[in-house]
C-alpha cells in the first residue's frame, strides 16, 4: 500500500484521472506521469480510455440527476457501483498503457454530479449551497492499492465558492504564456470557459460556465432519433439543418446569459424542463427538425460569443476547444463564424482533446497530497484559497 510519505518522497509519479460528466456518455480515464507540484508540475499523458455506458447504465444516471427521483437506497447502491466502474476505468488505462495497476501511485476522481444548487437554498431553516458528487473513493484504493482523492468541489463551496469550475488551476498550469492571452472553451455537457490572460499569475486567472455544451444537443437528438442515437456524431444531422433566427433570438434571451461570473449551471438548468421548453418554442415557430438542432448548435458558439464580449477583459488572443464539441465541425464552424478571434482545438497543440478534464483530475489530486490550494477563487467566488479533495488511504 502506497502511503501519502511515500507520495511525498517520489519526484515522479504514476497518476491517474477520472471524470464523468453532466453529459453521462461515458467514464475517462488518463494515465499520466507528474513530475513536481505546484508552478513546477510537468505532466507526460501516457494513455486514455473513455469507458462508454452501456443504455440501462446512463438512464440510471439521468435519472437520479434529475433531483426529482431516488431515495438513500438508490444514491447507496449508485455510489458503490460507480466505484467499481471507476476502477474498470483504472484498470482499463493501465493495460492500455502496458503499466501494472500496483504500479500507480494515486487516483484523483471527480466522481458523477447527480445534484449541484450553487445559490444558497433555505433548508431546515438554514440557507446554504450544496453539491453531490457519488462514485466511492474507497473502492478504487481497495482495488489499486494505492491512495485516491474524490469529492473535490465541496472544499470550495463550504469556502463561499460555486464548486465550478474546478480546472482552470489544471489549466494555467499547463496553458498560460508569457507572450498571448489565451482562452480554453470546454465543451462538455455544459460549456466553460478559461481565460489566462498574457504572464498572469494564477490569482488573475478567471473561468465561468458559459451555458449548454452539448447537453441540448444531445437531448435533441435522442428525441428526434427515437433514442437510436445519443448525440449528433461529427454535427451531421445539425449540417443537414439552418439555424432559425427567430429561434435563436428566443434562446439568447437567457437569464443564464446575462448573469454575471462567477457562474455555473448544468443540468438542473439545461436539462429536460429546458428542452421541452426550447422544442415548444420551435413548434410555435414552425421549425423543422434538424433546423432546431441546427440552431441548438449555433446556441453553444453564440453562449460563448456572449461570455466573451460581456464578461471577458482582457479579450483572449486565441480560443483553444477541448472536450467533446472539439469533434464536432459544425459546431466547430459556428464557433469561427462568430468570434473574430482565432480558433483552435487542442490537438493543434499537441493535447487532447478527450483526455484534457481527466488529466486535470490528475493534476488536482497531486495537489491536494502535496496540500497545495488547488481551487481559484477569482474563479469560483470562494473567499480563499483552499485544499479541495478527500484522501482515502
Amino acid at each position: 500500500m502506497n502511503t501519502i510519505l511515500n507520495l511525498l518522497s517520489k519526484e515522479k509519479k504514476l497518476v491517474i484521472g477520472l471524470m464523468s460528466g453532466t453529459s453521462a456518455d461515458g467514464l475517462d480515464a488518463a494515465l499520466v506521469e507528474i513530475t513536481g507540484h505546484g508552478p513546477q508540475t510537468q505532466v507526460k499523458q501516457l494513455a486514455f480510455v473513455s469507458l462508454p455506458y452501456a443504455e440501462e447504465e446512463r438512464r440510471e444516471i439521468l435519472r437520479l440527476a434529475e433531483g426529482k427521483a431516488g431515495g438513500s437506497a438508490d444514491l447507496c447502491r449508485f455510489t458503490f457501483w460507480l466505484g467499481y466502474k471507476s476502477l474498470d476505468a483504472c484498470r482499463a488505462v493501465c493495460e492500455k498503457a502496458g503499466v501494472r495497476p500496483q504500479d500507480v501511485d494515486l487516483v484523483g476522481s471527480h466522481g458523477q454530479t447527480l445534484y449541484h444548487i450553487p445559490v444558497p437554498e433555505e433548508y431546515l431553516g438554514r440557507a446554504f449551497s450544496s453539491t453531490l458528487q457519488l462514485g466511492e473513493a474507497s473502492v478504487i484504493s481497495e482495488g489499486l492499492g494505492c491512495p485516491s482523492v474524490s469529492d473535490f468541489r465541496v472544499r470550495d463551496m463550504a469556502a463561499g465558492g460555486l464548486g465550478a469550475p474546478l480546472v482552470p488551476y489544471a489549466e494555467y498550469l499547463l496553458y498560460h504564456r508569457e507572450d498571448k492571452s489565451r482562452g480554453l472553451q470546454n465543451i462538455g455537457g455544459i460549456g466553460n470557459i478559461t481565460v489566462l490572460p498574457q504572464g498572469g499569475a494564477p490569482e488573475d486567472t478567471f473561468a465561468f460556465d458559459t451555458g449548454p455544451g452539448n447537453m441540448v444537443m444531445d437531448q435533441l437528438t435522442e428525441r428526434m432519433t427515437g433514442g437510436r442515437l445519443r448525440y449528433d456524431e461529427g454535427g451531421k444531422l445539425a449540417a443537414q439543418g439552418q439555424a432559425d433566427q427567430a429561434l435563436l433570438a428566443w434562446m439568447l434571451n437567457d437569464p443564464y446569459l446575462q448573469k454575471k461570473p462567477p457562474k455555473t449551471t448544468g443540468r438542473e438548468y439545461y436539462g429536460k424542463e429546458y428542452t421541452d421548453r426550447l422544442v415548444s418554442q420551435a413548434r410555435a415557430l414552425n421549425v423543422k427538425d434538424w433546423d432546431l438542432l441546427a440552431t441548438a448548435t449555433r446556441f453553444t458558439a453564440e453562449c460563448v460569443r456572449v461570455a466573451i464580449e460581456r464578461f471577458c477583459a482582457p479579450k483572449p488572443d486565441e480560443l483553444i476547444i477541448g472536450g467533446g464539441g472539439s469533434r464536432n465541425p459544425t459546431l466547430l464552424r459556428f464557433f469561427r463564424d462568430a468570434l473574430d478571434i482565432p480558433v483552435l482545438v487542442n490537438e493543434d497543440l499537441g493535447y487532447d482533446s478527450d483526455a484534457k478534464e481527466a488529466v486535470a483530475f490528475a493534476i488536482l489530486a497531486n495537489e491536494c497530497v502535496h496540500g497545495v490550494c488547488n481551487n481559484v477563487p477569482s474563479v469560483t467566488g470562494a473567499r480563499h484559497p483552499v485544499v479541495m479533495g478527500k484522501i482515502t488511504i
